[in-house]
């Protein structure tokens, strides 16, 4: 029970469209989602290659979650450049937009920039005081049990997202059960990549969905 009562480093909420979600924009959404993904693409890391006929090609890369760098910083200097945290930080919200508007929870377009309906913090952590320095290094093993679990609600998540498909187109309505379980999942996903990708805290995530 006090575990519950902790408040984590790591925080997400989702605003629960309690009205009519629009139809059309919902039958179509992986397709009206188009435009969104390719510019989250574009700053996450996905990389191209473009030839030309003088043999050479050019390899072009852009954005993604800054991982080595921190964990080096924390590593090494015991620091964690506010300017880094603060990209990741931006970088997971534009993220979480537009996860939550693929799993259907707002009928409005994502934006790069404003919060809109998802609420997401991230504490920016004092290195020396609330990270140990070696910890970064075998975030990735200790995760391994959440990442397990977070395989299986992510399959269910996926199915619950096609029944709430199914339910909006017929009834408008965004079944409450199955929006707090998608929130859920999110949110532990969330936690593990605080702890684990982002290494903003040393707080081992919870097994729960609950906020």
């Amino acid at each position: 029970m006090q575990e519950s009562n902790t408040v984590q480093p790591a925080r997400l909420s989702v605003d629960y469209p309690d009205r009519e979600l629009n139809r059309g924009t919902t039958f179509f959404r992986l397709f009206a989602a188009i435009p969104i993904i390719l510019v989250l693409a574009s700053v996450s890391g996905w990389t191209w290659q473009a030839g030309y006929e003088n043999g050479k090609e050019a390899v072009a890369a852009a954005g993604g979650l800054l991982f080595f760098g921190p964990l080096l910083m924390i590593l090494f200097r015991q620091k964690y450049p506010r300017w880094w945290f603060d990209f990741n930080l931006q970088l997971t919200r534009f993220t979480a937009r537009v996860s939550s508007y693929l799993a259907l929870m707002s009928d409005r377009y994502p934006s790069t920039d404003e919060e809109q309906w998802v609420h997401l913090e991230l504490d920016y952590p004092d290195v020396k005081e609330d990270l140990n320095r070696w910890l970064p290094l075998v975030k990735w093993f200790l995760a391994i049990p959440h990442y397990v679990v977070l395989l299986f609600l992510g399959i269910a998540a996926v199915f619950a997202v096609m029944f709430a498909w199914f339910a909006i187109l017929f009834t408008g309505r965004y079944p409450r059960a199955i929006f707090d379980f998608v929130e859920g999942v999110m949110r532990w996903g969330l936690r593990v990549q605080a702890y684990s990708m982002l290494l903003v805290t040393d707080q081992y995530p919870p097994f729960r969905l609950a906020a």
